[in-house]
């Protein structure tokens, strides 16, 4: 992905140093957390693909932050710390988290595992659109359309909606949803389908679609 912007949450000004000096020579767009009492508003702002995150930090925690971001937005977040724990690990799946690499890190790894979640987020965001019955998938934008009104997606959302898309007329089995959009289920809720499922409905209702995702008892959804 061109220009992918990254946005570094470390407190270590030699680490964030290093971190910066990586990604830019690599061609990433970058930012640094410089108010760690506002980093909430920094990420909003910027608007990262992805977020380079440390555990310890000034005031909040990195999984503090972690939490807070997940409520509004999927993007890759990638643990970058000191603490190499199997209980910090879990953690971080647990909140959210896509990758956690313990420093010192081997550069050459963190930058294939950037350049891998990246991929896996955004390869479906190309200047294509799907339709069904009359209603518009745009991937490139992330929105859904219908009769002139729109709904904009989370990543999720879209991963969903593109695959029932592909499959459209076809039962869509929950767990062949799940294995499309992740890859480990190790620590996947089956509920976490459902959470999805039920917000994509709620935008669908709002511009007109009542019925559009149809649940098939024991089987899966199908369009």
């Amino acid at each position: 992905m061109n220009q992918s912007r990254i946005m570094i949450v470390e407190d270590d000004t030699t680490i964030q140093a290093q971190l910066q000096t990586l990604l830019a020579g690599n061609g990433y767009e970058i930012a640094v957390a410089t108010d760690f009492s506002r980093v909430i508003e920094q990420v909003r702002s910027f608007s990262p693909h992805l977020l380079l995150l440390d555990i310890k930090l000034p005031g909040n925690s990195g999984f503090d932050i972690c939490s807070q971001i997940r409520a509004f937005s999927d993007m890759p977040i990638i643990f970058v710390t000191s603490s190499n724990t199997d209980m910090d690990e879990l953690e971080s799946i647990m909140l959210g988290g896509d990758a956690f690499i313990t420093k010192p890190y081997n550069t050459a790894i963190l930058l294939a595992k950037i350049a891998a979640l990246l991929r896996r987020a955004y390869n479906l965001r190309q200047a294509e659109v799907l339709t069904w019955n009359d209603v518009a998938l745009h991937l490139e934008s992330s929105a859904i359309a219908y009769n002139g009104q729109r709904a904009e997606l989370t990543k999720n959302e879209l991963k969903i909606l593109y695959y029932l898309f592909k499959n459209a007329g076809k039962i869509c089995p929950r767990n062949a949803i799940v294995d499309f959009l992740w890859d480990n289920q190790l620590y996947i809720d089956d509920n976490a389908l459902s959470v999805n499922m039920t917000r994509i409905r709620g935008k669908l209702e709002r511009i007109g679609l009542t019925d559009f995702i149809k649940t098939k008892h024991r089987q899966g959804y199908t369009l």
